[in-house]
């Protein structure tokens, strides 16, 4: 579903405002239409008023209602035909002004019909301004037909000009009146609030990229003073905490000093045990021992890595990793696959497939190793025939000293650190690793990574 409403700061301040100037220019509009109605109302029907009582007046003075320039006669009949489009606010205002006037009248009827040539001679001819008949600017384009009874005297008959009232010329006026609006307000907003969110945009990506081995420039102070003081106060974190860092990989550097040389003084010690069984055991702790201690160090450490990435040829960098593996015996599979370049650090790049294919090995007893290219990037399986993993598990394997009780034990070997350093190492590359249990058994390992220009 498309998302509507913006993220951005400065989107949503431009959207609220444009909704609130959207609504006041609705109520304006409304008012507008609403003032407008009654101004047409009372224009339409006082000075036609007006001119029933001054034309009943001069009845009652003995001057018969001829044609008093053709705009009021006295007819037998309704003359509003049929058909025509009927106001009936008109007639209502009307009935209304005329008993205000003292003039009781029966029935209104009202009908709005094109305007005729005939009324241009009803009218008058064209007025000096040449627009159409005396005191119009304009030559209508409709007529409004009046008919008002009086009982027992007959119809009066009104013909008076009709305006359809400016609706579509007020509406374009007042949307020409809200894009100034928009353009008036909207756009100063928009630049101030741009101006304040781009150091929030300045910070977003420097906390975003913020990682271990950060040594980018601290981002711009500016903007109003409280956005300021919060990249200040970024800045002074980020710094606290690469001081933590570094002052963690010295702690990790003595720790590794401190306990490589006990051990290293245990191999020579062992080397006095007359039971051949015993100092192979001994030794083989010690191995355990240093491979658990390296393990610990590289994952602590995988965060700010000496290793600069280079451009590698992965198909030769899986295959050398495979060969380590035939020269102890193991069964490991891998095809020929053509040149694949890819920038990567190579050395933890062979640590991390190194670790999937000792396992594999280890649970499986096989492994087969497949490089693929795919869209943006380049996957590498690595598939056993052991037992496979619980699907409850295949998450928690990845956590660090995780050993899965049934076949992958102590018993077996394994600090729980591989698969977690792996995992550790493809990540950091931009990739991931997946584990899925093959429906015939056996698990599938695969690492994505992504190809970075």
């Amino acid at each position: 579903m498309t998302r509507l409403w913006p993220r951005s700061l400065a989107g949503q301040m431009a959207v609220l405002i444009a909704l609130s100037l959207f609504v006041a220019q609705a109520v304006n509009f409304a008012f507008a239409l609403r003032e407008r109605a009654q101004f047409r109302l009372a224009q339409a029907t006082r000075p036609v008023a007006t001119r029933v009582v001054d034309a009943l007046e001069r009845e009652a003075q003995g001057r018969p209602l001829t044609r008093e320039r053709g705009r009021i006669r006295r007819v037998e009949r309704n003359a509003v035909p049929p058909g025509l489009e009927r106001q009936a606010e008109i007639a209502r205002e009307l009935h209304d002004q005329l008993h205000e006037l003292g003039v009781e009248a029966g029935r209104i009827d009202t009908g709005v019909r094109a305007w005729t040539a005939v009324d241009d001679a009803r009218f008058g001819r064209a007025g000096p301004r040449g627009g159409g008949p005396r005191g119009f600017v304009n030559r209508p384009t409709e007529a409004l037909l009046i008919a008002i009874e009086q009982p027992g005297r007959g119809w009066l008959s009104i013909v008076v000009p009709w305006d359809d009232g400016g609706g579509m010329r007020i509406f374009w006026r007042l949307f020409a009146q809200t894009l100034i609006l928009y353009a008036a307000i909207l756009v100063p907003v928009l630049w101030a609030a741009r101006r304040l969110s781009r150091p929030l945009r300045d910070l977003t990506h420097a906390a975003e990229s913020f990682g271990p081995g950060d040594n980018a420039a601290p981002v711009a102070v500016r903007g109003p003073d409280d956005i300021a003081a919060l990249v200040s106060s970024f800045n002074n974190l980020r710094l606290r905490v690469t001081a933590m860092l570094e002052e963690k990989d010295r702690m990790l550097g003595a720790i590794g000093h401190d306990l490589r040389t006990p051990l290293a003084a245990l191999r020579v010690r062992i080397e006095s045990v007359e039971d051949d069984t015993d100092r192979a055991r001994m030794a083989d702790t010690i191995e355990e021992m240093s491979r658990t201690l390296d393990d610990i160090l590289s994952l602590a450490r995988l965060g700010r890595p000496s290793e600069p990435p280079t451009e590698v040829d992965l198909a030769a960098l899986v295959d050398a990793v495979v060969e380590d593996f035939r020269d102890l015996g193991k069964d490991v599979d891998f095809p020929e696959t053509d040149r694949l370049p890819l920038r990567l650090r190579p050395a933890l790049m062979r640590r991390a497939l190194r670790n999937l294919v000792e396992n594999a090995v280890k649970y499986g007893h096989t492994a087969r190793v497949r490089l693929d290219s795919v869209p943006n990037g380049v996957t590498i399986t690595v598939a056993d025939d052991g037992p496979g993993i619980p699907a409850d598990q295949l998450a928690t394997v990845f956590e660090p000293f995780t050993r899965l009780e049934a076949s992958r034990n102590r018993d077996t070997g394994g600090s729980g650190l591989g698969l977690t350093l792996a995992r550790a190492i493809v990540r950091d590359a931009g990739g991931d690793i997946t584990l899925v249990n093959r429906a015939g058994g056996g698990l599938d390992a695969t690492i994505a990574l992504p190809r970075v220009p």
